[in-house]
């Protein structure tokens, strides 16, 4: 069937920039833009772009086939491609060199595949470029570890010494069985009571 034709080619070809899709830069610094691809079926004169802002196109590649690297079409003097397509990864990452203020923004990274009806995907990565690196105040998570920690700790010292009392408790118990078992014996033997040792047979009449 046609849509299920559709929808599986739709599926077939996936692009990803990683699990976040933010990315912060020192000024006058290098920054990697990370980008990868999948296919359900290979690819055959793959073409992929980088796009910022999504109107200047600052790098444009095509990769023949899994068995060779991609080649360079065109791209910005700034950009640098540090990717590879012959490995496990289809990776199309390009590297920003002497990233500027001006260089922040969205970038995105464009795939197409012959191969699969020119089914073409895209994900977008967005560059902040900052003068210095601020360092994340970690007081609160801190305070919230420790309090756990404390509480985790008090939970488990009041185990242990709930398990000290339990075990004087029984061995109190049981000495205290021992002391009745040992008096009730002695009882029945002063007493001459049934089944003690006091217990002596009549004399024979005459």
């Amino acid at each position: 069937l046609p849509g299920l034709q559709a929808l599986a080619i739709a599926f077939a070809l996936e692009v990803s920039v990683g699990k976040t899709n933010t990315v912060m830069a020192l000024n006058n610094s290098n920054v990697l833009l990370p980008c990868v691809f999948t296919t359900c079926i290979g690819f055959q004169d793959l073409i992929f772009t980088w796009h910022f802002n999504s109107t200047e196109m600052i790098y444009h590649g095509k990769i023949k086939s899994k068995a060779s690297e991609p080649f360079l079409v065109a791209r910005n003097p700034r950009v640098e491609f540090v990717g590879s397509t012959t490995g496990k990864d289809n990776n199309i990452s390009i590297l920003l060199k002497n990233v500027e203020f001006s260089d922040a923004g969205k970038y995105t990274c464009h795939v197409k595949n012959p191969k699969e009806k020119n089914a073409e995907h895209n994900a977008t990565i967005f560059l902040t470029v900052v003068q210095k690196m601020v360092e994340a105040d970690n007081t609160v998570t801190l305070i919230i570890v420790s309090v756990v920690g404390g509480l985790i700790g008090l939970l488990i010292l009041f185990m242990l010494i709930k398990r000290v009392v339990l075990f004087i408790i029984k061995k109190t118990q049981d000495g205290k069985k021992e002391c009745l078992v040992s008096s009730s014996g002695n009882d029945n033997t002063e007493n001459g009571l049934a089944g003690s040792k006091a217990e002596q047979k009549a004399p024979p009449k005459a």
